[in-house]
């Protein structure tokens, strides 16, 4: 089996994803890095690991809902040793990746699962898994900038698909408003990046939910399994 699909089959992370492991040199097996995608391996006798860590086929899939507290970043590694949203589910002891991203500052949904499968399925833009946002901006959005929102804005090299925005809250005095977002894109701070290009950046910003999946009541730092009829609706997405 080639390397790249061994370890999505493990549910450490998508194809894609798994080949940027490799290429990276994170991965070894037998106790020798491997850095070469057309790399073959006998599941049944090889021994892989990633970062020093064994990983296998017999481990139980595994898919929560963590409502992401600020100040949590979702990657593995980062320079500045900041905490991981992982340090928060430190007591699952399958090895576990969050499936898309949420940026330092964000609040809110962030699935997190092993199956590399799903990984692949959710973050692949041709599948359009809608996100709900809750933001609070400064200022109030006029009709005509909720529409230019909806239809697509120019944010650097690209334009952003439709999207949808309303406000649900606005104080005139305070000059803010509380909207929901709802995008199928996942770019990066897009959200944040979209709201400054109609002049009413966010000061504050949470994700509600990720198509039908929302947070049902956990707390702040806090996780849930998600049900099986949440797994079978998030596999069901075309």
């Amino acid at each position: 089996m080639r390397i790249n699909k061994y370890i999505a089959s493990c549910g450490i992370a998508s194809r894609r994803k798994a080949e940027e492991i490799i290429l990276q040199k994170r991965v070894t097996v037998n106790g020798n890095v491997v850095s070469e995608l057309s790399f073959k391996i006998d599941e049944q006798n090889d021994i892989v690991e990633i970062d020093g860590s064994k990983i296998g086929l017999d481990e139980k899939e595994v898919y929560i809902v963590l409502n992401k507290p600020e100040g949590y970043i979702t990657t593995v590694k980062d320079q500045f040793d900041r905490p991981s949203v992982l340090d928060l589910v430190s007591d699952i002891k399958e090895r576990i990746y969050p499936i898309g991203r949420l940026d330092y500052e964000t609040s809110g949904l962030l699935i997190l699962t092993n199956d590399g499968d799903l990984t692949y399925k959710l973050t692949h833009p041709k599948h359009e898994v809608a996100k709900t946002y809750m933001a609070i901006v400064k200022g109030i959005p006029t009709t005509d900038e909720m529409k230019n929102f909806e239809d697509g804005l120019y944010i650097e090299d690209y334009k952003t698909a439709p999207a949808k925005i309303k406000i649900v809250k606005k104080d005139e005095e305070k000059n803010y408003a509380i909207c929901e977002i709802k995008i199928h894109e996942g770019r990066n701070r897009q959200v944040r990046k979209m709201c400054r290009a109609i002049d009413h950046p966010v000061l504050r910003l949470r994700r509600a939910a990720m198509g039908e999946i929302t947070l049902r009541g956990t707390e702040v730092g806090k996780y849930r399994n998600l049900t099986k009829e949440e797994v079978d609706y998030l596999k069901g997405l075309k």
